[in-house]
This record gives structure tokens, C-alpha cells and sequence, in this order.
């Protein structure tokens, strides 16, 4: 009995180590995302999300709202950046429901995008294309 007890024990703190460590490395993996956004690296993004989605079964939708970069979505990054190739692809990547919800400020894309005058940026252009 005694044998069952500490094996199930054992069992339970490898199970919740594991899980602690899937948690910190999704962290670590996601951290450079920002950089890659702001240098406009598209193969690199592309190189991530792949990675993310195999590692840990995410996809871009799953983990772009948790993502902040200097208090910008990473679509809004891409913008200020002029990151277009980087850009359009995250516009592509993401369910057109998602383009159109309000970001954490309450603004959606398009109204934040009105708001700083960069309907002309290519970004934004693809954007309304989906829209």
C-alpha cells in the first residue's frame, strides 16, 4: 500500500514539474517575437509560428492577444514599424472575427489605424481587404 502511495506521489510532482516547464518554455520561446515583428522578419515569424504550433499546438489566434509590445498588439507593432511584409502576413495568419474585435485598448484596428493617419500604409490596405 505504501508502494502505490509514494509511486502515485512521485507521478504527481514529475506531472506538475512537466507542466510548469511546458508553461515557461511557450514564455521563452514566444519572448523575441516583438524583435522579429520590429525588424520585419518574415521567414523568422514564419520559423516561430511553426515551431509554436508543433511544440505546444497553438496557432497565431491562440497566443496574440496574450503578446504585448510596448503596449502595442503585434499587428499595431507591425505598423509603427512599417514591418509590411511581417505585417500582411499576421493579417493573413489571423480569423477575420479576430481583425475586427476591439484590441485592449477598446479600439479595433481599423479605428486605431484612423486615429494615427496610416490608412495609406500597405499593412492597412490589407487589412480592409479582409474586412
Amino acid at each position: 500500500m505504501l508502494k502505490i502511495v509514494k509511486t502515485s506521489l512521485a507521478v504527481a510532482i514529475t506531472s506538475l514539474t512537466f507542466a510548469n516547464v511546458a508553461q515557461a518554455s511557450i514564455e521563452d520561446d514566444l519572448a523575441n517575437i516583438c524583435t522579429i515583428v520590429q525588424a520585419d522578419d518574415k521567414g523568422e515569424l514564419r520559423k516561430k509560428m511553426r515551431r509554436v504550433q508543433s511544440d505546444y499546438n497553438l496557432k497565431l489566434h491562440d497566443y496574440y492577444t496574450g503578446i504585448s509590445c510596448n503596449g502595442n498588439s503585434l499587428i499595431r507593432t507591425a505598423l509603427t514599424n512599417n514591418a509590411v511584409e511581417v505585417g500582411t502576413l499576421l493579417v493573413k495568419k489571423m480569423p477575420k472575427s479576430n481583425l475586427e474585435a476591439p484590441e485592449e485598448d477598446g479600439k479595433t484596428l481599423q479605428a486605431w489605424i484612423s486615429e494615427k493617419g496610416l490608412a495609406g500604409n500597405p499593412i492597412a490596405v490589407e487589412l480592409q481587404g479582409r474586412i
